[in-house]
């Protein structure tokens, strides 16, 4: 694929985003763990982390990818970036509390790079989906979109609030992809045969985000009947 291909490119911003997407509470933890430090170095601790969890994301996302190239092994990342794609449009609240700020700028960049790479395995999934083996558009679509994250972490939140359609837009593209992925696994194709699966491509596809948004709008409705439920009784 070469660097003026619109195919590349498409991929370079469906990965820009959804890495946006997903990282949003990535932003919060950095601010998190670096809070405690003294002002001089907080910055310095901030860029440090964000670089240390970028490397290690790079990293294990293209293992990841990698790995995709084993039979039946799409067919699982499939599954699982359909729930992470549910997840994405229905999260659950909370969680930040429990990183701990320091005061020592290398204990807060571990701090930082540990939390990035615990919270990450959605992205990391995602992106190397949609990658697809290509190491460009893994090193180059990763170390865009972190530093936008961590240099507009607070737009980039309140554009989310303000147009929630950009989430379930990210979900919907998500089970695109996880459709797409799921017949890209070698054993499918091996007992499809390449031009069944060639065909049914953009139906599965398809498919993948119907679920997904189907899926989150369920979830959605049962989270709010529970909280309901749980508000009368308090009450």
């Amino acid at each position: 694929m070469s660097l003026d291909s619109p195919v590349l490119w498409l991929a370079l911003l469906q990965i820009i985003w959804i890495n946006v997407l997903l990282s949003g509470d990535n932003a919060v933890v950095i601010a998190l763990a670096c809070r405690s430090l003294p002002e001089k170095v907080r910055r310095t601790g901030i860029i440090l982390g964000a670089g240390v969890a970028v490397g290690l994301r790079i990293i294990f996302t293209g293992i990841v990818a990698t790995l995709l190239a084993l039979p039946w092994l799409k067919l699982v990342g499939s599954l699982a970036l359909m729930w992470i794609a549910v997840d994405l449009a229905s999260p659950d609240e909370g969680g930040e509390e429990a990183i701990q700020s320091s005061d020592n700028l290398w204990k807060a960049v571990g701090t930082v790079a540990v939390a990035d790479i615990v919270m990450s395995l959605d992205n990391v999934v995602a992106v190397a989906a949609i990658a697809d083996g290509n190491w460009f558009l893994l090193v180059f679509g990763l170390a865009i979109s972190i530093p936008l994250i961590i240099a507009g972490s607070s737009l980039v939140m309140a554009l989310i609030n303000r147009f929630p359609l950009l989430v379930w837009a990210g979900a919907a593209l998500l089970g695109w992809v996880a459709g797409d992925m799921l017949l890209g696994d070698v054993a499918i194709i091996e007992r499809l045969g390449e031009e069944t699966t060639h065909h049914l491509h953009r139906i599965v596809s398809a498919g993948g985000a119907a679920l997904v948004v189907g899926l989150a709008l369920a979830l959605r409705w049962y989270k709010g009947r529970r909280a309901h439920a749980h508000d009368d009784l308090a009450a």
